[in-house]
């Protein structure tokens, strides 16, 4: 048992893909074919026991839960009521957190009340202000859903809740990089991050649809954020975080990115669904990645299997030019799900060029940062090129 990857962090949709909006660009809404034999999705609350107690007896003294969906609020707020009682049942002492990705339609008085006392982040899935939001996020008669999300952002705030701007990357939003920064930080979003959108279309031509956005916009968008983001810096400390733009400092001083996009290795975050099936990624929730059932196999059984290991060795199978790339060892080749949505990417990474566009003008920014963050923390600039070059290829 030693030797076993160790569960630190776990993905759950407790009502399944069951959303009460219906955004252009979902990918997960479609998953509700995988359980047809019912209308609606909810996890019982013998499956939620058997999550925690394996999820507490399997981690360290620290461990993360994230709710998501779907829409995670859809179960109710006597869900979450349960969670917090497991949780400190099957606790002993343990550091728990707990994140819940929401919409926000459903947020009212009671709910901010409840995330507020128990100290729960919220990813508030907003895109920007209301014509960004409003383009592809919609109720499922198309009518806009901005004016009750952003009621929602006002209790969340009013409660002092730890708000995420969860803004999504499209071909429209791409446009305004500026307009959306400006709107999070005016709102009160100390913490930001951005997702860039790529699903196949569902014509059939296996094309990316008309809504994702392509490498060279999201390129120009990550270099006019990021300008805005450094702007905003005070004696080279952010006002404001970007979850991309922290994360790539790692890679900078030699350290080991927190984000799993950024690794050489991906499978750390196991996805659990309203039944108990888990599955290897939140991206991959599909047959020929399903890993098994919490009721007839243990989590971190499934975290530590052949199927798992497999999925997670994909993420560094790439062209051999990536692996020559000079900005290789600071994206590890991106997110496995963004090689496969459109066939004519033909398996590179469809934002690479994004990413040698952002880090072409990011880069002396950077290592002036490390520089003066080795100073302060009494370490060689060189060590973090000497971490990487211990691995071979990272680097020429």
């Amino acid at each position: 048992m030693n030797n076993l990857k160790p569960l630190n962090s776990v993905l759950v949709k407790p009502a399944g893909p069951d959303c009460n909006l219906n955004c252009t660009y979902c990918f997960y809404l479609e998953k509700a074919e995988l359980y047809s034999e019912a209308k609606t999705h909810r996890m019982s609350y013998e499956t939620l026991e058997v999550l925690i107690r394996q999820v507490m007896a399997q981690s360290g003294s620290h461990v993360s839960f994230t709710w998501q969906g779907g829409e995670p609020t859809l179960i109710g707020l006597g869900f979450y009521e349960k969670v917090i009682e497991l949780q400190k049942k099957y606790g002993r002492g343990k550091v728990i957190g707990n994140g819940l990705q929401t919409n926000g339609m459903l947020i009212d008085e009671k709910w901010a009340a409840f995330l507020a006392e128990h100290n729960f982040l919220i990813g508030l899935s907003i895109d920007g202000p209301r014509h960004i939001h409003n383009h592809y996020r919609k109720l499922s008669n198309g009518s806009p859903s901005w004016d009750r999300v952003y009621r929602s952002l006002c209790l969340l705030k009013e409660q002092k809740v730890a708000v995420n701007a969860m803004s999504c990357v499209t071909s429209y939003s791409a446009q305004y990089a500026e307009d959306t920064y400006n709107f999070f930080k005016n709102e009160g979003f100390e913490w930001m991050q951005f997702i860039p959108i790529v699903e196949t279309s569902r014509n059939g031509n296996k094309y990316a649809a008309d809504f994702s956005v392509n490498a060279e916009d999201y390129g120009y968008f990550l270099i006019d954020l990021f300008d805005l983001w450094v702007n905003d810096f005070v004696n080279d400390e952010p006002t404001t975080h970007i979850r991309e733009f922290e994360s790539l400092f790692y890679t900078y001083v030699g350290m080991q990115a927190p984000e799993c996009y950024m690794q050489a290795e991906c499978g750390t975050y196991p996805t659990v669904e309203h039944n108990g099936d888990v599955y290897a990624c939140d991206f991959f929730v599909e047959t020929k990645w399903k890993l098994g059932n919490i009721h007839t196999t243990s989590l971190i059984e499934l975290l530590n299997s052949q199927k798992q290991k497999q999925f997670g060795k994909l993420k560094s199978v790439l062209p051999p030019k990536c692996k020559r790339c000079s900005w290789y060892r600071h994206c590890l080749g991106g997110c496995t799900k963004d090689r496969v949505k459109d066939i004519r990417d033909s398996g590179m990474p469809r934002f690479c060029r994004s990413t040698k566009m952002f880090l072409e003008h990011a880069d002396g920014f950077y290592k002036n940062l490390a520089e003066k963050w080795h100073i302060k923390q009494n370490r060689n600039p060189l060590d973090s090129y000497k971490t990487y070059n211990a691995f071979g290829d990272f680097m020429e």
